[in-house]
């Protein structure tokens, strides 16, 4: 760590600390050193430098911090570990300088886009959403205590939104962000999910809000851990004092998987969530997911009178404002004809606006300084082939969402061309007499397909075209 010269030299540091496996006085110094080594990676490998600067810059605050506390520390490793410290930031900060001098000598336009991963609440970049937010700010002051389930397409923002709700909704309400894709859910048995699940909920409220919730342990779970778990929540409730907690369960379908596999036992753990509805009133609980629950009578049953909150597509002004506005002084001027083509394109869709915009701005520092800072509709059409190459898990994802009829059906409709519809008897006379009522059903669910008219069409132009280049 000491040896450390360059930012690279930092990221390559984690993999050889092992940090988890470490006890003794000094462990949480290594452990806080190994996550920053492993954030300086993650910055590193972003695609745009500005992305890159963005994230070590995060680093570097956080760095700061650590000085802070080691300056502070009577501890007997503080003094050790102050000026690796202090090296560290000093790297990171010179090149952070260095990526911002590199931009501004070729003109490059900064890509503000961030694919594939949600947005904190600390980017810029989250945009819109007050209606879906104030819907569920309604539905929380409902008396009945209902079960709200944020519902949509993939990637369509669901955990961006909800790593977001701190600053759209009063501070009188604390969110409390359990990842059930993450460790909770990949536990070996109920004292570890209740574990994970508690240790996220305290560091979504110190995240949020500031609050300090109690800490709770493993070896306070061991012997008997549902009734553990619920003494804990009596804690949690003396330490939110007036407040309300929203605890919202990101992507539940992963948990369902578990339960599928028998894991964990269902009765208690679904039974555990009935329970905080019915009788913790300060507890108001938000299952988020592409699914719906009538998808999964096991929830169902344990869950009544869920209240269904759509996210759908940005608004037409919010997309805009994606597309032409994304941060502040930002470089890139389109064309009337040309933003608006990445809304036909897109549909207001925020994974693939930012996924075409991201590429747009790549085409555009390809080309001569004189004809950079302006988007035309030519270079939206250039960029689709590289959007639907970089974006192919996601749409690769959504054809995973049917089975082969299905995709079949997709397939079959993308040939008809942009906007096109097919009716209900084309598809049949098609596909030779196959009864397609259940699939065209199910790919209206998914949000893939729409009603038009007498037919059927794709909803987004850019998925259409992925799957014409997959007949």
């Amino acid at each position: 760590m000491e040896l450390c010269e360059t930012a690279v030299a930092i990221a390559e540091v984690h993999p050889g600390l092992a940090a988890g496996d470490l006890v003794g006085p000094a462990s949480a110094l290594l452990r806080s050193f190994s996550r920053l080594s492993t954030d300086v990676a993650a910055a590193l490998q972003q695609e745009s430098a500005y992305n890159q600067r963005l994230a070590l810059h995060a680093v570097e605050d956080r760095l700061d911090g650590l000085l802070r506390e080691l300056t502070r520390s009577n501890e007997p490793y503080a003094a050790r570990f102050r000026p690796i410290a202090a090296n560290w930031r000093h790297i990171i900060g010179e090149k952070g300088a260095r990526l911002a001098e590199e931009a501004e000598l070729r003109q490059e336009i900064d890509s503000p886009y961030i694919i594939g991963v949600p947005l904190t609440e600390k980017q810029a970049i989250f945009i819109g959403r007050q209606d879906v937010s104030s819907r569920i700010e309604q539905l929380l002051l409902d008396r009945r205590q209902p079960p709200l389930l944020l519902y949509g397409q993939r990637r369509v923002g669901k955990t961006s939104l909800l790593n977001n709700l701190g600053r759209l909704l009063p501070s009188s309400i604390v969110p409390l962000f359990v990842d059930l894709q993450g460790p909770a859910s990949r536990a070996q048995d109920e004292a570890g999910f209740l574990y994970n699940v508690a240790r996220s909920m305290v560091q979504s409220a110190k995240r949020q809000r500031g609050v300090a919730l109690p800490p709770l342990s493993r070896e306070q779970l061991h012997d008997d851990p549902f009734t553990r778990f619920d003494e804990w929540l009596d804690e949690v409730e003396a330490a939110l004092g007036g407040q309300t907690a929203l605890l919202m369960l990101d992507e539940f379908e992963a948990l369902e998987r578990v339960l599928a596999l028998q894991r964990f036992d269902e009765e208690i753990v679904l039974g555990m969530l009935r329970h905080l509805i019915q009788h913790r009133p300060k507890f108001k609980v938000l299952l988020s997911g592409s699914h719906t629950l009538a998808e999964f009578s096991r929830w169902s049953s344990y869950l009544i009178n869920v209240q269904v909150v759509h996210i759908g597509y940005l608004h037409p002004d919010e997309a805009r404002q994606l597309v032409e506005a994304p941060v502040q002084q930002f470089a890139l001027r389109y064309e009337p004809a040309a933003s608006q083509r990445v809304l036909d394109l897109t549909r207001g869709h925020p994974f693939l606006v930012q996924l075409l915009c991201a590429e747009i701005v790549a085409l555009k520092n390809e080309q001569p300084p004189a004809q950079r800072r302006l988007a035309t509709v030519e270079d939206v059409e250039t960029a689709v082939p590289e959007a639907l190459i970089h974006g192919s898990f996601f749409f690769a994802d959504m054809r995973n969402q049917t089975d082969e009829v299905g995709g079949q059906v997709l397939r079959l409709l993308a040939q008809a061309g942009e906007k096109q519809t097919l009716s209900r008897s084309q598809f049949k006379e098609a596909m030779g007499g196959v009864e397609l009522n259940q699939t065209l059903t199910q790919l209206q669910q998914r949000e893939l397909i729409e009603p038009h008219g007498d037919g059927l069409r794709f909803q987004i132009e850019l998925v259409r075209r992925w799957f014409v280049g997959q007949g």
